[in-house]
């Protein structure tokens, strides 16, 4: 029997949930996964859309990761200055052998001082704060830099799991599952992106998320000058 992959998601307030459980759903048939979904105890947490989702395993009792693994949402504003949950990041950091996010989550290990050299993704509303934490942003859905491997926004997060199951387990097994889960993309408007959206467009979603990002704006700016960057 080979030993367990103990795949880890940080489940935060106000999660967006399908930056966690998209990769989840992917990782989770990875041969000897075993995925945790970590907080720092197990009362339900509320995620972006209203439902919760029950942590598995709190900070204290989680085993040594193979993978630790970010997902975004706007709840991370109070991660990215929450000792306690950096602490466990970094000390879990130490030993993992991928240390990976999904959509805006890339700011957190970012807060946590784990991008500082590396090239990442993120959603492209957060990406250019990347590099107060000494990161390299790209516009990519998924970015491999060494053992950091991050996806963009929300549904890269799909992506980023097959390409972190064929690191695990093979090319093969990440193409079987693919086809397993009809991951077939055919979107019914080609804006996905603020390439392809449009200047208007993006301006309008801009606007409607200005309060929110300014008031994660000055969370960003005291996690970053935490951090020694030199």
């Amino acid at each position: 029997m080979n030993p367990p992959l103990h795949i880890g998601f940080l489940l935060f307030p106000m999660v967006t949930q399908l930056d966690l459980t998209g990769p989840a759903q992917v990782l989770s048939r990875v041969p000897d996964a075993k995925v945790h979904l970590l907080w720092k105890n197990l009362d339900p947490v509320p995620t972006d859309v209203g439902f919760t989702i029950n942590p598995t395993t709190t900070f204290a009792d989680c085993p040594p990761l193979t993978v630790l693994c970010v997902p975004g949402g706007f709840g991370i504003g109070e991660q990215l200055e929450d000792a306690q949950t950096l602490d466990f990041l970094r000390r879990q950091a130490e030993g993992a052998r991928y240390v990976t996010s999904v959509c805006n989550g890339a700011l957190v290990l970012g807060a946590a001082g784990l991008l500082k050299g590396y090239r990442s993704a993120c959603h492209w509303l957060w990406r250019p704060y990347l590099a107060r934490f000494g990161a390299h942003p790209v516009a990519e859905r998924v970015v491999r830099d060494r053992n950091r491997l991050s996806g963009g926004g929300v549904t890269a997060g799909i992506d980023f799991g097959l390409a972190l199951a064929a690191e695990l387990a093979g090319d093969e097994l990440a193409r079987t599952l693919q086809l397993a889960f009809e991951y077939d993309p055919a979107p019914p408007f080609d804006c996905g992106s603020p390439e392809k959206a449009g200047a208007a467009r993006v301006a309008h979603l801009r606007a409607l998320q200005a309060a929110r990002i300014a008031a994660v704006e000055e969370r960003i700016a005291r996690a970053a000058a935490r951090l020694d960057l030199a």
